[in-house]
């Protein structure tokens, strides 16, 4: 069995949830706090592949404030967009949960059980 691994923010409602219902199942996974230990961009990269998006953009939190400061919004480059998240993790969606080559982003955190 591969490891599982939950990028988690402790302080997000849906990430809590997301980890509790894993820890219920009897999964302890690897949590990676992504806000203290930003991914790299191929880390997030990787993450886009395991997702299965069309683009990085599907991973990124639009609504939050850093999002349209960094004028984001009509950004059509995709490395730049990766980069953006790399320089700044609070714009990547959350929780993703990871096992082996399948991620899925816990909203609902229910989704997350479709690979574990």
């Amino acid at each position: 069995m591969s490891e599982i691994r939950i990028y988690h923010n402790p302080r997000c409602s849906k990430s809590r949830e997301t980890l509790k219902l894993l820890q219920d199942k009897g999964i302890e996974p690897t949590v990676v706090e992504y806000l203290k230990d930003a991914p790299s961009e191929a880390d997030i990269r990787q993450l886009i592949s395991l997702l299965g998006l069309s683009s990085a953009r599907d991973l990124m939190r639009t609504k939050e404030a850093e999002y349209k400061e960094q004028g984001l919004t009509d950004v059509t480059d995709e490395a730049a967009l990766v980069s953006a998240m790399a320089n700044t993790p609070k714009l990547i969606e959350r929780p993703i949960v990871i096992n082996g080559d399948q991620a899925r982003i816990g909203r609902p955190p229910e989704q997350v059980l479709e690979i574990v």
